[in-house]
């Protein structure tokens, strides 16, 4: 167990870090207010910026990792997403942060400072592209935004948003998870070895960004789901803003479907069950509507905890961009990932794990319902029904962010068309 490393959305420990391969260096390097910036100029360019696109990171712990990132958009899926931008004249600036978990409108600063520079050391008078992955496009909206709504701002120059799976209308994490996650760290967060993953996971589900993204949030073990206060107050924030960048063209994608339907996850099903050494007769169910015993939290020798939820649809089955997370066993999901928790915590797992679940409903993701909304989360998709100008929708339920040919594709037509 003293060795035991596990890799939570993308965040990359030290000993993980060298499983990453590196990115090509970067022609140039910003260091920003906040964060980092990666520049690739476009061959075609001859090393100058003369048509930038910028592409914030997301959401996870500690710093961002740019190296990740870039093999995220080059290499791990089945299109070059920075090649093809290079290809059409575009330069990429892949954008970081030094606290990925740190509230969405600080690193919205950073984003300002990126499009500042950017707008610096541009040749020219194209205008931008600016967007982001997962929570990275909420925080480069929130960027744009605010550029113009502040007086005391520069003018963004800014022709296209894009978002790629990003939460738009909140982001889904079972509640039974987060339940046995504050659970494990309570009873066993001080322990060599796995305790300080555990604490590292709980604080990272009580961080300020996760409680902005997340529609429902677990604040402790034995708390009460619903729309943390935090988010409450970005919500207002973004309204009192405008919600939106206005002076842009608004495009995103989902990597999840636009027809209704499911990803096969049933409601109220047990998705993984332990006993053993250190938790008895422990289970996570799936997410069902109307009231329901969600999760049975029980370590040896004490009173069983039993998690209530009320109200909620049937997020985990959605349609949508699905829960993914690396780890020393390979990857895996969500219910996944605390199966592999409770096995190292010294239990049996029953084998028939429901490993994964929706993260981004769809719906969610092109901005198009309230994932409050069992109907909404269920309902075929048409443009009328979103606040994006255009957006693409997956073939099938994938995992969050995902580069794929599809939608890369999808994408670099858009920019070429509309900058």
């Amino acid at each position: 167990m003293a060795n035991t490393v596990v890799d939570v959305w993308g965040q990359v420990t030290p000993e993980t870090r060298s499983s990453y391969p590196s990115a090509p260096e970067p022609h140039e390097e910003w260091a920003l207010d906040g964060g980092t910036a990666w520049v690739y100029y476009s061959p075609l360019n001859r090393r100058q910026l003369v048509r930038p696109v910028i592409l914030s990171d997301g959401f996870s712990g500690g710093s961002s990792n740019l190296d990740q990132l870039w093999q995220g958009l080059e290499e791990n899926g089945d299109f070059r997403f920075i090649s093809e931008l290079h290809a059409t004249g575009r330069d990429v600036i892949i954008l970081g942060y030094n606290d990925r978990a740190a509230s969405i409108t600080d690193n919205a600063d950073t984003v300002i400072d990126c499009v500042r520079r950017t707008l610096a050391e541009r040749v020219g008078q194209s205008k931008l592209v600016v967007g982001g992955f997962s929570m990275g496009g909420l925080v480069t909206r929130y960027a744009l935004a605010k550029m113009e709504n502040d007086p005391g701002l520069p003018d963004h120059e800014t022709a296209i948003h894009l978002s790629y799976d990003t939460p738009h209308q909140g982001a889904w994490l079972p509640v039974a998870l987060q339940a046995f996650t504050h659970y494990a760290t309570d009873k066993w967060g001080d322990a060599p070895g796995l305790g300080p993953v555990l604490s590292q996971f709980s604080a990272l589900l009580n961080s300020p960004a996760a409680k902005q993204m997340a529609r429902w949030h677990l604040p402790k073990a034995d708390g009460t789901a619903e729309q943390a206060p935090e988010r409450v107050a970005f919500l207002q924030a973004l309204d009192e803003i405008g919600g939106w960048p206005r002076a842009v063209r608004k495009i995103g994608v989902a990597n999840g479907v636009d027809t209704g339907d499911g990803n096969g996850v049933k409601p109220d099903a047990v998705a993984v069950r332990c006993d053993g050494e250190t938790l008895t007769d422990t289970w996570l169910k799936t997410q069902a509507q109307g009231e329901q015993e969600v999760a049975r939290l029980q370590k040896a020798g004490e009173e069983a905890l039993v998690v209530r939820t009320s109200g909620l649809p049937e997020v985990d089955g959605a349609p949508g961009g699905l829960f993914t997370v690396p780890s020393p066993a390979g990857d895996t999901g969500s219910f996944g990932l605390a199966g592999l928790l409770m096995a190292l915590l010294g239990n049996e797992v029953d084998p028939d794990v429901i490993a994964t679940s929706c993260f981004v409903p769809s719906v969610s993701a092109v901005a198009a319902g309230d994932v409050a909304d069992q109907n909404a989360l269920y309902q075929a998709i048409t443009p009328d029904r979103s606040d994006l100008d255009a957006f693409l929708c997956a073939s099938r339920n994938e995992g969050h962010t995902t580069m794929t040919e599809e939608l890369g594709a999808w994408v670099v037509n858009e920019i070429v068309s509309g900058s």
